[in-house]
């Protein structure tokens, strides 16, 4: 999953794709690292979906410009507008479900 290092390149990145995840994470927190791979490894049944990771201690301004208040933080938007996020501890069938409805309905 690629990288965004500033406010400005999440902005751009957002509102150029028509389906979106920004997974937000922190490079202290074992959660964060145990579920990066789990989150990689679903995306490759969404190849519509576009992917970004931010890591909140480097773009600190990202928690209060998202609400983010605990990592890993996985948000999912559309055509830059958010439709569910997932904090904490993600369940994956979950995430999966949420994806595949979101998938289906945007390209139908």
């Amino acid at each position: 999953m690629q990288s965004l290092h500033a406010i400005e390149e999440m902005d751009s990145f957002l509102q150029t794709e028509t389906i979106t995840l920004l997974y937000i994470s922190q490079p202290n927190c074992s959660v964060c690292h145990a579920l990066l791979p789990q989150v990689e490894e679903l995306l490759e049944e969404y190849p519509d979906i576009q992917a970004r990771h931010m890591d909140a201690s480097e773009v600190p301004e990202i928690a209060g410009r998202l609400s983010v208040m605990t990592v890993p933080a996985v948000l999912v938007f559309v055509e830059g507008k958010e439709m569910f996020r997932k904090a904490r501890f993600v369940p994956m069938g979950e995430l999966n479900q949420q994806l595949a409805k979101l998938n289906h309905f945007i390209n139908e």
